[in-house]
């Protein structure tokens, strides 16, 4: 099963798209989409709803989930994020997928074991779940990957509890 994860954001909009097959976690691609600085807003989002799209297209996951929004004290930068993830899962319900959610928290714990770990940690744990020689580059993509990865969890989770 192919799982995508997103990182929303105006300026990058990480994605990341892993495998499972038995139990085993497998890289397929990931990267980001980035829009132009001073570029107006709607233009931005035009570019990541299309550019989702069409990796959506390439890869075609059977699921998907995006990180949801870590409000902090910014509150515009926290509109902007939120516009940007709109737009992500307008891409997904689209291509027919449901969109799974996580908070930062909920997926550094699934990924790194500690709901508080750094980037680093959560960095150099995609790095080891997926058997990469580098960590993934830049931030967005790696958490891309790691919100790929707590779906993927959660999913199976949920399949156990279901079939028990």
């Amino acid at each position: 099963m192919i799982a995508l994860g997103i990182d929303p954001g105006t300026a990058r909009t990480g994605y990341g798209f892993v495998q499972e097959v038995d139990g085993q976690l497998g890289l397929i691609a990931y990267g980001v989409v980035t829009t132009p600085a001073g570029q107006p807003l709607p233009l931005r989002l035009q570019t990541i709803y299309r550019g989702l799209g069409e990796l959506i297209d390439i890869h075609r996951p059977a699921i998907a989930a995006v990180e949801k929004i870590f409000f902090s004290r910014n509150v515009r930068t926290a509109m902007s994020v939120g516009q940007a993830r709109g737009v992500a899962l307008l891409a997904l319900a689209e291509a027919g997928l449901v969109a799974g959610g996580y908070t930062p928290t909920e997926v550094k714990q699934a990924v790194a074991g500690y709901g508080g770990a750094d980037k680093h940690q959560v960095q150099e744990m995609v790095r080891v779940l997926l058997g990469l020689e580098e960590a993934p580059r830049p931030d967005d993509a790696a958490d891309a990957l790691a919100v790929a990865i707590c779906h993927l969890q959660s999913v199976r989770l949920q399949t156990l509890l279901r079939d028990s």
